[in-house]
């Protein structure tokens, strides 16, 4: 072989390996979505269908669930406790494990919630934290954590901060 077949080989490996991630990454996007999308639309079973049966949720430091079992009985107050959110992801970044079968996304949110109680709107500033797992299913998430900017009338009164560097 040729050093050029050598390396016009190489280049179309690294345009299929390009657009295999290109894929993956929209299907990540999509799996971001359909949480925010079924979180909005007070669907607890499709949200715990979005994670592994092992999962990890941290929506605060004293408010999470290890488990989706765990997680989906957290969910249970969703269509209670609001009479409507809205849920909106931006900024999202993907970075592959090694193997491609694993992921580490952070994405940033801004969530209103609208209370059934009397009580003025709650607005959550911050960032998604998440590892995912590829699964026969498609992705999946294995651990979920919520880390904040800011809060504004926001239900959850500890939160966990982004990390924000100290001047």
């Amino acid at each position: 072989m040729t050093t050029q077949m050598a390396h016009q080989d190489e280049t179309w490996d690294e345009m299929a390996a390009a657009t295999a991630d290109l894929v993956e990454t929209g299907k990540i996007h999509r799996l971001l979505f359909d949480y925010a999308y079924h979180l909005d639309m007070n669907h607890p079973d499709e949200i715990a269908a979005l994670f592994t049966e092992d999962c990890y949720v941290a929506y605060g430091p004293d408010f999470g669930a290890e488990g989706r079992v765990a997680y989906r009985e957290t969910l249970d107050g969703i269509g209670t406790f609001f009479t409507a959110t809205s849920h909106h992801v931006s900024n999202i970044v993907v970075d592959f494990g090694g193997d491609r079968t694993s992921a580490t996304v952070r994405s940033v949110l801004h969530a209103w919630h609208k209370y059934t109680r009397e009580r003025p709107d709650g607005h959550f500033f911050g960032q998604y934290h998440d590892e995912l797992v590829r699964t026969d299913e498609g992705w999946r998430f294995a651990r979920r954590e919520l880390r904040a900017a800011g809060v504004v009338d926001f239900h959850v009164k500890k939160q966990i901060p982004i990390g924000r560097a100290v001047s």
